[in-house]
């Protein structure tokens, strides 16, 4: 039943309807407030350091100079295919992904599937496989260098042996120092996101499948593997990154200017920084962005073919 107030503008529902809107309507309002408040340093973080500097490479690949910033098109692109140490560089570091980045994913996991076992001495090799996290960059270097160095551990493994030795870092067999290093550096973060994985799969799948005489491969690429397609995802992009960021290893090991196989896209990139030549820097990076954007666009759709597989 309405109770009607002269001059009231209504009943006493609708007034207290219209309260209760205006108190939620303002409890929304500080509730974006706040979080606007919380959210304004990273905001700004992002723009600042992310987003600006992005748009200034853009800027910078697309005009003749940093001073007159006349349009240029797509100049600078043509200028930096052309460019024989970019090509060398991006040939070097695509061959290195597409070795380093499959056997990183393929080992890490034969590893967690061999931990996953419930083998001897589990945990040993648990640490044993992580310890390479924990070892300064520098120290890893090091240690390789005194393996492979022209009068090192390796070339009198090799005379002993009755073999001739060589210099490994001034070699066509750089890259695979270069890849061996890389691999003992990353595979034990790798394995144990595979382990957690492989610990997360339904284990009453796993034992019909078992009464039913399903062999051990057979569970592992029909049921396993569909179930840790996403956990596999990640790692290849994560692995992807990592071998783009070899620049560091390569460097020390090797200097500015390494034996052309390990000259990388991150050596001219700095040459080129140091040289001051913001166009070719700028196109190489953009090149490079959308290069990654290509690959990890490719992964997610074969992702989501996998996924969609599986779900039918």
């Amino acid at each position: 039943m309405k109770f009607l107030i002269p001059g009231g503008g209504g009943s006493i529902t609708e007034r207290k309807k219209k309260k209760k809107n205006k108190s939620r309507n303002k409890s929304k309002i500080k509730e974006h407030l706040v979080s606007g408040i919380f959210l304004a340093p990273s905001f700004l973080g992002v723009m600042v350091f992310m987003v600006v500097p992005f748009m200034v490479i853009i800027y910078y690949s697309l005009v003749d100079g940093p001073v007159d910033g006349n349009f240029a098109g797509l100049d600078n692109f043509k200028m930096l295919f052309s460019n024989d140490a970019f090509l060398q560089a991006a040939k070097n570091s695509i061959l290195f992904s597409a070795i380093a980045v499959p056997m990183a994913v393929v080992l890490s996991l034969m590893l967690a599937v061999l931990l996953d076992a419930n083998i001897p001495w589990q945990s040993q090799f648990r640490t044993f496989f992580l310890c390479p996290m924990m070892v300064p960059v520098a120290s890893v270097v090091l240690i390789w260098q005194v393996i492979f160095n022209a009068h090192g551990v390796m070339n009198n493994l090799l005379e002993i042996f009755g073999f001739q030795g060589t210099d490994w870092l001034k070699s066509d067999y750089s890259m695979l120092v270069v890849i061996s290093m890389f691999l003992w550096k990353n595979l034990g973060y790798n394995m144990i996101l595979f382990m957690a994985a492989l610990g997360s799969v339904p284990k009453d799948i796993i034992e019909v499948a078992q009464l039913e005489a399903a062999g051990k491969f057979t569970i592992f690429f029909r049921i396993k593997l569909r179930y840790i397609n996403s956990t596999v995802l990640f790692v290849i992009i994560l692995s992807l990154m990592n071998s783009f960021k070899v620049f560091r290893e390569v460097y020390l090991l090797s200097g500015a200017y390494p034996y052309e196989s390990l000259y990388m896209l991150q050596h001219f990139m700095n040459n080129t920084f140091e040289s001051l030549d913001y166009q070719k820097l700028s196109s190489a990076a953009i090149v490079m962005c959308v290069f990654m954007i290509v690959v990890i666009g490719i992964l997610f759709f074969i992702e989501s073919k996998a996924g969609e597989d599986f779900e039918g």
